[in-house]
């Protein structure tokens, strides 16, 4: 039997999660990553699991049964670095090239802070991985 998916959404309050970030900065450019986030999926802000920043849902089930549900853009502001989650898809034949100081695994992107990127190529891979999404899995 499939596990279950352990990052659950949950209730607890975005703005107080930034707002107890040790670090201003990675308090800043969360509410910018939440303004750009929020515009793309038209969705408010929640938190998925004590971490993840997340907007909207979406529903998948993959050839082995397991199923669950997802935020459609999401990201994390952890300890030293912002983590932004992505498609897979995207990452691989996303503009990266273009996009600054970053490094990428198969579906995260770490930006240690946003004024080391281009804010114009990572909004075009959120579209991208949103609009990829959208196309996986229509609700």
């Amino acid at each position: 039997m499939p596990k279950p998916n352990k990052t659950k959404a949950t209730t607890a309050s975005v703005t107080a999660f930034v707002d107890k970030h040790p670090k201003e900065g990675m308090r800043d450019d969360s509410r910018v990553l939440m303004a750009m986030m929020q515009d793309l999926t038209g969705e408010e802000p929640h938190m998925y699991g004590p971490s993840i920043i997340g907007f909207g849902t979406y529903h998948y089930i993959y050839a082995s049964g397991h199923s669950g549900s997802a935020p459609l853009a999401a990201f994390s502001p952890r300890k030293t670095e912002l983590v932004i989650y992505l498609g897979a898809e995207v990452l691989q034949a996303g503009p990266l090239a273009k996009l600054g100081r970053h490094r990428a695994t198969k579906g995260c992107l770490y930006v240690k802070r946003l004024s080391d990127i281009d804010l114009k190529v990572l909004k075009t891979l959120l579209k991208k991985s949103i609009a990829a999404t959208r196309k996986a899995w229509p609700q």
